[in-house]
């Protein structure tokens, strides 16, 4: 994100596979934003609020997929196996490098 906006999770580096690509991502678990919306052009203002609510929203479930209720739960693995898809389509490798 530079000082002005966010890119859009489509657009975000290695494949929305950062912080603010997770706040999206969860944002459309909790059905917070449509999963139409990849927040391109939202400001730092907006990605903050965002994520106060995905963080509040997971709060109730102490932050654990696996306390999700079934139905978040099963939408939490779509959202992310298709997401981990896309990413590693586009080169994305999930193996820490050194300076990880």
């Amino acid at each position: 994100m530079d000082a002005q906006s966010y890119v859009g999770l489509f657009n975000d580096e290695n494949g929305g596979m950062t912080h603010l690509g997770q706040i999206v991502k969860d944002a459309w678990v909790f059905s917070l934003i449509p999963e139409s919306e990849d927040c391109a052009r939202w400001n730092a203002s907006q990605m903050q609020m965002l994520y106060e609510k995905v963080h509040a929203a997971w709060e109730r479930y102490g932050h654990l997929p696996s306390r999700l209720p079934e139905e978040l739960r099963q939408r939490h693995k779509r959202i992310h196996e298709e997401a981990i898809a896309r990413a590693k389509a586009n080169g994305w490798d999930p193996e820490l490098g050194d300076d990880d």
